[in-house]
C-alpha cells in the first residue's frame, strides 16, 4: 500500500496545472569537489523561488474543495511561505492577510505584494516568525478566517512531498546507474523533511537522509537529542527561511525515528561562504536557507559521499542583494581571508610605515580607523585586512610580536567586533 504516495500524486497533478516541475541538475563542480555524483533539485526556480508554493497551493485546493469554502485566509511567514500563500490567494481569487516579522528582508515583502496583488494585505508584526504566527492565530480566531500553516499540517506536508515525487521520477529518467543513495535537505519547521522522507519510505526505502539546520536554530537536532519537541530559548534569524524555535508537532512525529547523528548544524558564516561560492562558480543565487543542503556537503564525512548519488534540495532563492556585502564579509572571515585587529601603535613618525612593511604582497587594508587619539605615546587603531593567503595572518602576528607592537585579534569576538567594526 502506498497511501501517502497516492495523496502526493493527486496533489502533484493539481499543482502541475500551474507550476512546472523544477529542474533536477547534475552539478559537475560539486561532484568533482566531493568525489560523488551531486544533483541539485532546484526549488529556487519555482515561480515564487521556493518550494513553499507546493504546500500552500495544496492546502488551498483541499480546503476550497469542501462544502461552504471560506473566503478569508491568513498566514505567518518570514517570506517564502508568504509568497506561496499570496500566489494561491490570487490564483483561487480569495482574500488573505500575511503576518511577517519586522525583520523580514524587503525583497521578500515586495515579492509577496507582487504575487498577491489586491488579494493580499501584509502586516509586519514581531521580531521573529513565532511572534508573527501567534498574532496570525489570534487574528484568525477573531475574524473567523482560515490559518494556512507554513509547515505543521498534513496537507502542507503532502504538498511539499511533491518535491520527492519529482526527484524519484527525474532520477529514473536521467538514466544514472544505481539508486539515490543520499538526500540532503534543509529543516526549519520540518514540513519539507517530513514529506520527503515519507515519500521515499514508500518509493525508495534504501535512500538515506541528512537533515541540515542553521546552528543558530537547531530545532530538530535538539528535539531528537531530547526525545521530544523542545522550544529553543533563542534563535539567530540570519538564515530566516529556517529560523524556527520549535519544529512542527505533526512533522516531528514523522521524523522522531531518525537519529541525532543524521543532523548537521551549519554555521552562519559557512553558509555565507557556500552562497558566495555558488554565485561565483555556478551563477546560482540562493538565500541562506536555500544553501543549507549544499553547505552540508563539506560537513558530511567524505566516505559517506564517495562515489554515491547524492541529491541536495536547494530550497529557496529569495535573496536580497542588499545583504551581499554582509554575506561576503562573513564568507571571507569564515574562509580565513579577512581579519580584524586592534593595534596599540606608537604615536611617532614612521610607526605606520613600519607596520605596512610587515604586510605581504597579497594583503590589502580594508579598514583603518583610529579609535583613541588622547594617549600621548600610543594610539589604538582598528584595522581590517583581506588577503588571498590565510597563512599570511600567522606571519603578520609573528612580526607584530617580534616588533613588540601589542595587538588583539577581534575577528571571532562577536561582542567586541559588533561595537567597533
Amino acid at each position: 500500500m502506498k497511501d501517502f504516495s497516492d495523496k502526493v500524486a493527486a496533489a502533484h497533478r493539481l499543482l502541475g496545472e500551474v507550476v512546472a516541475a523544477t529542474p533536477f541538475q547534475h552539478n559537475l563542480f560539486l561532484s568533482e569537489k566531493h568525489g560523488a555524483r551531486i544533483y541539485l533539485k532546484r526549488e529556487d526556480l519555482t515561480p515564487v523561488r521556493s518550494y513553499k508554493i507546493r504546500g500552500a497551493f495544496t492546502f488551498f485546493a483541499d480546503v476550497l474543495a469542501g462544502n461552504d469554502p471560506p473566503q478569508r485566509f491568513a498566514c505567518a511567514s518570514a517570506g517564502n511561505h508568504a509568497q506561496g500563500f499570496a500566489f494561491a490567494c490570487r490564483h483561487f481569487g480569495k482574500q488573505g492577510v500575511v503576518f511577517m516579522p519586522v525583520t523580514t528582508p524587503r525583497q521578500k515583502i515586495m515579492k509577496t505584494e507582487v504575487f498577491g496583488g489586491d488579494n493580499v494585505e501584509i502586516r509586519l508584526i514581531g521580531d521573529s516568525f513565532d511572534e508573527s504566527y501567534a498574532e496570525a492565530s489570534r487574528w484568525c480566531a477573531r475574524e473567523g478566517a482560515v490559518l494556512v500553516p507554513p509547515f505543521d499540517d498534513e496537507r502542507i506536508v503532502t504538498g511539499q512531498a511533491t518535491v520527492a515525487r519529482e526527484i524519484v521520477d527525474q532520477f529514473a529518467e536521467s538514466g544514472t546507474d544505481g539508486k539515490i543513495d543520499l538526500v540532503l535537505l534543509p529543516v526549519g519547521g520540518g514540513g519539507l523533511a517530513a514529506g520527503v522522507t515519507r515519500y521515499f519510505a514508500e518509493n525508495s526505502p534504501e535512500t538515506e537522509f541528512v537533515f541540515v539546520e542553521p546552528d543558530g536554530a537547531p530545532s530538530l537536532h535538539e528535539s531528537l537529542k531530547a526525545g521530544r519537541r523542545v522550544v529553543l530559548d533563542q534563535i539567530d534569524n540570519f538564515v530566516d527561511g529556517a529560523a524556527v524555535a520549535q519544529i512542527g508537532e505533526f512533522n516531528f512525529e514523522s521524523l522522531k525515528h531518525f537519529s541525532v547523528g543524521q543532523t548537521v548544524l551549519a554555521p552562519t558564516d559557512g553558509v555565507c561562504a557556500t552562497m558566495l561560492e555558488l554565485l561565483n562558480h555556478e551563477g546560482i543565487v540562493l538565500e541562506p536557507a536555500g544553501a543549507l543542503s549544499v553547505d552540508a556537503l563539506k560537513r558530511v564525512p567524505a566516505e559517506k559521499l564517495a562515489g554515491k548519488n547524492v541529491v541536495c534540495i536547494t530550497s529557496g532563492g529569495n535573496f536580497d542583494f542588499e545583504r551581499l556585502p554582509e554575506v561576503k564579509e562573513r564568507a571571507l572571515k569564515y574562509s580565513g581571508l579577512k581579519k580584524y585587529f586592534i593595534l596599540r601603535m606608537p604615536q611617532r613618525p614612521g610607526a605606520l610605515k613600519d607596520f605596512l612593511f610587515m604586510l605581504e604582497p597579497e594583503d590589502d587594508i580594508a579598514r583603518f580607523e583610529y579609535l583613541k587619539k588622547s594617549a600621548r605615546n600610543f594610539g589604538s587603531v582598528l584595522i581590517g585586512i583581506e588577503t588571498t593567503k590565510p597563512e599570511n595572518f600567522n606571519k603578520l602576528k609573528a612580526k607584530l610580536a617580534e616588533s613588540g607592537m601589542r595587538f588583539q585579534d577581534i575577528t571571532d569576538n562577536d561582542i567586541l567586533a559588533s561595537l567597533v567594526v
